[in-house]
């Protein structure tokens, strides 16, 4: 069974929009951010440590992605505020402290949010215009 739902989830990652990769990319970065959390409040050093990772490796991934011909500006805030991100990722692990982490996950759902309102903008337009 573990396999089939792995085919599906590989599946629908490689069939899936620019858009709906972005969206996915958000949702594991706040799901994995909460996990983080989990572990700090635990005190589960393995925990927290694997998590803030994965959601480290999501941002960069992220921030990897920015094209800074095309965005300008908005790509040149957005590195910024990934890099303060990733400080507070950093943070985060050596101190135990979730307070970093909730910072995260604050800005993290932000974004989503944003980046959800806009796409669904976008296609609103898309549709007006066929």
């Amino acid at each position: 069974m573990k396999n089939a739902y792995q085919k599906y989830k590989t599946t629908s990652v490689q069939s899936a929009s620019r858009e709906k990769l972005l969206l996915m990319l958000y949702e594991g970065a706040i799901r994995f951010t909460k996990l983080a959390i989990k572990g700090c409040v635990e005190k589960n050093i393995a925990d927290r440590g694997m998590y803030i990772g994965r959601v480290y490796d999501i941002i960069l991934e992220l921030n990897n992605t920015l094209d800074h011909e095309k965005g300008g500006e908005i790509a040149k805030n957005l590195e910024q505020l990934y890099m303060f991100l990733t400080d507070q990722l950093t943070q985060a692990n050596i101190s135990g402290d979730q307070k970093p982490l909730e910072e995260v996950l604050k800005i993290l759902t932000t974004l989503h949010s944003g980046w959800k309102e806009a796409i669904e903008n976008l296609k609103k337009e898309d549709n007006l215009n066929k």
